[in-house]
């Protein structure tokens, strides 16, 4: 596969560590000025069209929110020549209509991460770029995730805004609720720094996100089980593969 042909890449979270039906498989172990990526980018063939995939965990799901390499992994979709991704992502829901199992395309975050390498300008002798951030999702991407969901029958939660959190840990019901007057609807903990850095290489980028859970307060459970997490997660995931091939028949 050259660089040419990739249609799209996608990242993809908790849940999804592979792209099932690939074709003319290639692995490519990417050298990065920014150390390894978080595992081998999988190329292929997905109903006629080319397709990167990168599970941010780690195929075996052996890194946390924290600790993935965002700038090697952005850096090495883009050197494989991908232009378009598409960053799913396990999050909470905040706000009522944000319940498990929902799948939103959100178009606003606040970053409350910290610690984490944000920016490809922090390397030394590196050029320093100032983004407009001001709109952190692709509005084009986004519109076409949007389109695919209704083409194929996928019920998608048009817009919010997702508050990116440090993680491992869960939230407090105090932090949740402070999420909740800063204006945020979603909450996860690997949306941030991935998204500034996509914009930096000026990729496309959109965040699919698969609600997981009720955040600590907003649901009727007194405690957050792991084990319901996971479910919840599975069953969210398995409307991931149909949705994203809708989005390749518009490219």
């Amino acid at each position: 596969m050259t660089s040419s042909t990739i249609d799209l890449a996608v990242i993809g979270g908790s849940g999804l560590y592979q792209l099932p039906g690939l074709e003319n498989v290639q692995r490519h172990s990417v050298d990065t000025p920014y150390g390894p990526a978080s595992g081998d980018v999988v190329c292929g063939q997905w109903n006629g069209h080319s397709i990167a995939f990168l599970a941010r965990h780690g195929e075996s799901h052996t890194l946390p929110p924290h600790r993935v390499n965002y700038r090697a992994n952005l850096w090495a979709l883009h050197s494989l020549g991908a232009r378009r991704v598409i960053g799913v992502n396990a999050v909470g829901g905040i706000r009522d209509d944000m319940g498990p199992r929902v799948l939103a395309v959100p178009d606003q975050l606040i970053d409350y991460t910290h610690g984490r390498f944000t920016s490809f300008c922090d390397v030394e002798g590196a050029e320093v770029k100032h983004i407009d951030f001001s709109e952190p999702y692709t509005a084009d991407l986004r519109r076409r995730l949007l389109a695919a969901g209704e083409s194929c029958g996928i019920a998608l939660v048009d817009g919010g805004c997702y508050g990116a959190t440090q993680g491992p840990r869960l939230e407090t019901r105090a932090e949740i609720a402070r999420m909740r007057r800063d204006g945020c609807d979603l909450v996860g903990m690997t949306g941030m720094p991935e998204a500034a850095l996509a914009r930096e290489l000026e990729l496309d980028y959109a965040c699919l996100a698969l609600v997981a859970n009720f955040a600590a307060g907003c649901g009727d459970e007194e405690e957050i089980s792991i084990e319901e997490i996971f479910e919840h997660l599975r069953v969210a995931t398995t409307q991931v593969p149909p949705l994203l091939k809708a989005v390749l028949a518009q490219l």
